[in-house]
């Protein structure tokens, strides 16, 4: 699966948040975007989910315009996990994730035993069998961050959008959710996510776009788009980008604000 993103022009109405967008990303790879809070990071997410109309450019999902498939095509291919959130009523973490199956079923149709089975695997597959039977509002922030990557997962989809999927989470289950992504992208899974941490693109990301204000925008590998110069255009912050060795002697980067 290939998604392409073609001088994409995004917004509301008339109003043009994003100008130009262009990047890919195929199966096995991971996108990090980065950029600060207003770019527009959000709204061009919504566009290739199809939840807004593009004013310019076009998205592509393997060579075809995403304006010609159908809601239903577009949620088979492309998942999507938002940020944490409550929903209104409490139900179990299995009934949570089964959810997913909601693009393979008929309107009026119920879950299947294989549409249960499938979900029961997506748990497997993350670790969280155990936590099935428990009340999704009632279980911590990073599991119910898990909670809703099984619930994409059960989508089967072939490529993975993750708004912000470490955010509002404690520095151990940031790490155990970046694990789990890096393990997805192991198996074929392609992934575009969002992150407002740029050691994370160290830790898992193969490319990097990175959004700034007045449109600028930039797109590549690691060590072309995360310099300390781009950054600090970014972010308006000085930073450092340093070097060390982990327990297996292999060279990890890692970027330290400087605050003066």
């Amino acid at each position: 699966m290939r998604l392409e993103v073609r001088g994409a022009v995004c917004g509301y109405g008339t109003k043009k948040v994003v100008k130009n967008i262009s990047l890919s990303i195929q199966s096995g790879e991971i996108l990090c975007l980065l950029g600060p809070n207003g770019v527009g990071k959000t709204t061009l997410f919504k566009s290739i989910l199809g939840f807004l109309k593009l004013l310019g450019g076009e998205i592509l999902l393997n060579g075809k315009n995403i304006q010609n498939a159908s809601k239903l095509q577009l949620a088979k291919a492309v998942g999507y996990v938002p940020q944490a959130h409550t929903p209104p009523f409490p139900f179990t973490v299995l009934d949570v994730v089964i959810m997913g199956r909601t693009a393979h079923l008929g309107m009026f149709a119920s879950p299947s035993r294989t549409d249960k089975e499938i979900a029961e695997h997506a748990l497997e597959t993350l670790g969280i069998s155990f936590l099935k039977d428990r009340i999704y509002t009632e279980i911590s922030g990073g599991e119910r961050q898990m909670v809703l990557i099984a619930r994409a997962l059960t989508q089967q989809p072939e490529i993975l959008i993750m708004d912000e999927p470490t955010s509002n989470l404690d520095f151990g289950n940031q790490i155990r959710v970046l694990q789990q992504i890096n393990r997805l992208s192991q198996k074929g899974l392609g992934v575009i996510m969002t992150s407002h941490f740029p050691n994370h693109v160290f830790l898992c990301s193969n490319k990097v776009a990175l959004m700034q204000q007045n449109h600028v925008f930039m797109v590549g590998s690691v060590d072309e788009v995360v310099t300390e110069e781009n950054l600090k255009s970014a972010y308006g912050i000085d930073v450092k980008i340093t070097s060390m060795l982990d327990t297996k002697g292999n060279t990890v980067k890692t970027c330290v604000p400087l605050i003066h």
